[in-house]
């Protein structure tokens, strides 16, 4: 599902990613682990196409996204790829059933199948009496949740994630777990997670230990 070679990426002087391979199957599971300043983020940011790398070639669901021009990454990232932040980045004058609906509106999705769609996703997640709520008026896992049906509403077939769990309290973080599997199971998606939750890791098929914008080892979950 993703192909990644000889990835480099440098800010100034700085060399972020020094040469990363990187394969990982459809429907597999992989957290991306390492200290603070590994080059995790900026990894994920690249092969979610949100960012460019200096070098390398990057083939996504066997498109070659290093060969697209702007507006055609645009389109390719709304209409394949799932986005889940820490901090929600839902936007807050909109209710939750719409914050799900924009990236359909996006890729003008018909209106009635689009809706019809978010407020399926929101049952399943158990947010069926929060759809007409506010940002502001929801906790944070409820904003998670949102989150997640968001990055679900133009049926990708990948999931990227970055510390999803870091601003969930530990209730908040097993219940992100059991969805992340049981959305896998349910959609076919391959899911790539930068976390530094060791418990994130472990539902994991695969650990990547990144150290100094390199791949230090691969291994499978404890």
């Amino acid at each position: 599902m993703i192909n990644a070679k000889n990835i480099t990426k440098s800010f100034g002087s700085l060399q972020v990613l020094k040469g990363i391979d990187l394969h990982i199957a459809p429907r597999e599971f992989v957290s991306i682990m390492g200290a603070s300043g590994a080059g995790k983020t900026t990894l994920l940011q690249i092969l979610g196409t949100l960012d460019h790398a200096d070098g390398g070639e990057i083939v996504i669901d066997g498109q070659n996204v290093s060969q697209m021009n702007a507006n055609q990454l645009a389109d390719f990232r709304n209409r394949h790829l799932g986005f889940v932040f820490q901090f929600h980045q839902l936007l807050p004058e909109f209710t939750a059933l719409e914050n799900v609906l924009i990236p359909a509106m996006i890729a003008k999705q018909p209106q009635k199948e689009a809706h019809a769609y978010a407020v399926e996703l929101l049952n399943y997640l158990g947010l069926s009496e929060r759809m007409g709520h506010k940002p502001s008026e929801l906790s944070g896992g409820e904003k998670q949740r949102v989150a997640v049906a968001r990055a679900l509403i133009n049926h990708p077939s990948v999931i990227l994630a970055d510390e999803p769990s870091g601003s969930l309290d530990s209730n908040n973080k097993k219940e992100l777990h059991r969805l992340l599997l049981e959305l896998r199971e349910k959609l076919n998606l391959t899911i790539l997670v930068v976390t530094h939750d060791r418990d994130m890791a472990a539902i994991s098929d695969r650990i990547i230990e990144m150290c100094d914008g390199q791949i230090k080892a691969t291994s499978a979950p404890l």
